[in-house]
Order: C-alpha cells, then sequence, then structure tokens
C-alpha cells in the first residue's frame, strides 16, 4: 500500500506522530460521461498534527465539485457523498493503517521500541 506523507519516516515516529494527533484519510471523488459515473478513492495521506486535511483534499473535492455531477442518477448521489467525506477532513482509516503497520513489523518494533523508552 503506498502512503503519501510518511517518505523518511521510521514506525516509531509515526507511532509519535499519530499520538500527537496526526492521521491516516483517504479521500474519494467521482467523475461522470453523461451515461457513465465513476468513483474513486485517491492514496491514503498521512495528515500530521499541523496539517490541514481538508486542504489535501482540495483537489479531490474539486474533480467531484466540477465533473461528478453529469452523470444520472448516480452522479448526483456519488458528488454529494464525496463532498460530504471530503469537506469533513477525508475517510479516516488510522487505526487500520497501525494494525497493518503492525502486522508488518510483527510486534517486533513497537515492543522494542516501547522497551527503550522505559
Amino acid at each position: 500500500m503506498k502512503i503519501k506523507g510518511i517518505d523518511g519516516l521510521t514506525v516509531s515516529q509515526i507511532q509519535n506522530e499519530v499520538d500527537g494527533g496526526g492521521k491516516f484519510v483517504f479521500y474519494s471523488y467521482c467523475f461522470s460521461l453523461v451515461v457513465m459515473t465513476f468513483k474513486k478513492t485517491s492514496a491514503v495521506y498521512f495528515i500530521r498534527e499541523n496539517e490541514s486535511a481538508f486542504l489535501k483534499g482540495t483537489p479531490f473535492t474539486l474533480i467531484s465539485f466540477l465533473f461528478g455531477w453529469w452523470g444520472i442518477p448516480w452522479g448526483i448521489i456519488y458528488t454529494i457523498g464525496s463532498l460530504v467525506t471530503n469537506l469533513g477532513g477525508g475517510k479516516n482509516v488510522t487505526a487500520e493503517v497501525l494494525q497493518l503497520l503492525h502486522k508488518q513489523t510483527s510486534g517486533h518494533v513497537f515492543e522494542f521500541e516501547t522497551a527503550a523508552v522505559q
């Protein structure tokens, strides 16, 4: 899984960022071609505590707002859903991503780092 915004960070640094208010989110967007509507999701983005999830989702919100409405009936339905999700800061998937990171490291990184800190 490709996660944007974690390049160069260790698992420990990611955990510290999440503990401080960081989160992992994805955005939805849709676009319509009259009789066909496509609903997609973005890559997962890591949003640090001092960053705006709303601003990171702006491109996806604009795509939906400008190009999503034109399919009947799903264009209207998917566009509203995408706008609600994105204007709310995206879909928070922090727990799932941390669980995946924990599973990939077999728990050893977290256990070692916790023991080293104490």
